[in-house]
């Protein structure tokens, strides 16, 4: 399939394989798209003259996490405001030494907001380091090996909506899973992680460009799929508009659906496979929904187990929360009157606490590391608390001063911090 527009890669700057790491973090929110790391220590306090073991100054702005794999960092990141260049950059994790860029040029311009520049969306490396997967929005999706060389790219269509894309993909087995959207032209894609080859696709109806002509609202999915075991056999959870989908990896069948939720999907499903049970949080103060894992169709009248429309409990949400036991921990933004720190009965939806540090707002999406939970506010300062569920307990607050709409990313004892003018590694001295 030919591109929309032009594509030339750039920039390439090739470098000896590494020998594979005990704990990377390959994929945007981790190895199981749930925000948990197996780390058991990592740094509880920083500042920018304290425990900063290298930082690299970055072309652009952008809203994509770091991924770590292999002794290398992958991050997205634009090369002008515009995004007719678009790359993925490769540094060396022990010293913040660039080691390639691959750079697409998509010269027609796509629509986004300030808030998100280019390149919102995550790399994720496979378990083994052979394959490096980006998705660009229009200007398609690209597989590198470690050196940068590329492997395959494909063309998945023109993505129009006035807030841009973001959905990052997931390397499950042998398949590239994507939510791809929103806009009219949105779906759920799987793609041979060897060739590229589309292996099926699932459209999204409830898209639009713009305002959904009948409610005159806007709507769209910019969630990540999460895999749960259910019943014995893996399935892939995505919250689409109003409702979350469970499709089937290897066929894209929707399984079934829970609805409940607004227009609109920033933050990815949280799940207990141990309960049984998932939640779903829409964004700009919608409807949260919490709900059984399982089921055949619309499982809405028999599954789901409760809805919260409070605006007052529900915030502008837009980073994913941590499912610890039966509590969701979560980070929010600033709209509305509900609290940006925040912990939630999964089984109920009833708030347990929440806090609002300082009047910072988050769009990070929040982390477990060594038992400590981790969030990143706008202005830079990562505030660390306790997975208590009876009250806020603050453990530390690390201020880098440097705005950033990203995720932290855990590995070997180190913390990959990516803010609007550099990429961090943070380690204990």
């Amino acid at each position: 399939m030919k591109l929309a527009a032009p594509l030339f890669l750039t920039g390439i700057i090739f470098c000896a394989p590494s020998p594979t790491p005990a704990a990377d973090w390959p994929m945007f929110r981790g190895p199981n798209r749930d925000g948990i790391s197996t780390e058991t220590s990592a740094p509880l306090t920083w500042s920018q003259d304290k425990n900063i073991k290298w930082k690299t100054p970055l072309p652009m702005p952008g809203n994509s996490s770091p991924v770590v794999s292999h002794g290398r960092v992958f991050l997205t990141c634009a090369q002008d405001e515009e995004g007719t260049q678009r790359s993925l950059l490769c540094f060396d994790r022990q010293t913040g030494k660039q080691l390639w860029a691959q750079t697409v040029n998509y010269p027609t311009h796509e629509p986004t907001h300030q808030t998100n520049p280019y390149c919102a969306s995550s790399p994720g490396v496979d378990p083994d380091g052979k394959h490096v997967i980006v998705w660009h929005g229009s200007a398609g999706v690209h597989c590198y090996d470690l050196d940068g060389k590329e492997l395959w790219s494909r063309d998945l269509g023109t993505f129009r909506q006035i807030w841009g894309y973001a959905g990052s993909p997931l390397i499950l087995g042998e398949r590239v899973i994507l939510n791809c959207g929103p806009g009219s032209h949105s779906f759920v894609i799987a793609l041979s992680l060897a060739d590229g080859k589309t292996l099926w696709k699932t459209d999204e109806p409830l898209g639009a460009d713009n305002q959904l002509p009948q409610t005159k609202s806007w709507i769209g999915s910019w969630s990540t799929p999460v895999p749960a075991k259910i019943d014995g056999k893996t399935q892939l959870l995505v919250t689409q508009p109003r409702r979350t989908n469970a499709y089937d990896p290897q066929s894209g069948n929707i399984l079934w659906s829970c609805a409940g939720t607004g227009d609109l999907a920033y933050t990815d499903p949280c799940v207990s496979e141990k309960l049984g049970v998932g939640a779903a949080f829409s964004g700009f103060m919608g409807p949260s929904i919490g709900f059984k894992l399982g089921g055949s169709g619309d499982v809405t009248a028999t599954n789901r187990l409760w809805r919260n429309a409070d605006k007052s409990q529900n915030p502008q949400r837009i980073g994913t929360g941590v499912v610890i036991g039966d509590q969701v921990f979560m980070a929010n933004d600033q709209q509305g009157n509900g609290p940006t720190l925040q912990c939630l009965d999964l089984l109920s939806g009833k708030q347990a606490w929440g806090e609002k540090p300082r009047g910072d707002f988050f769009w990070s999406s929040t982390t477990l590391i060594a038992n400590r939970l981790y969030a990143t506010s706008k202005k830079g300062t990562t505030y660390v608390f306790a997975p208590d569920p009876t009250q806020f307990k603050l453990l530390a607050t690390n201020p880098l001063n440097e705005t950033t709409n990203s995720t932290l990313a855990p590995s070997n004892g180190e913390i990959f911090l990516r803010t609007f003018k550099h990429l961090y590694c943070i380690a204990d001295k």
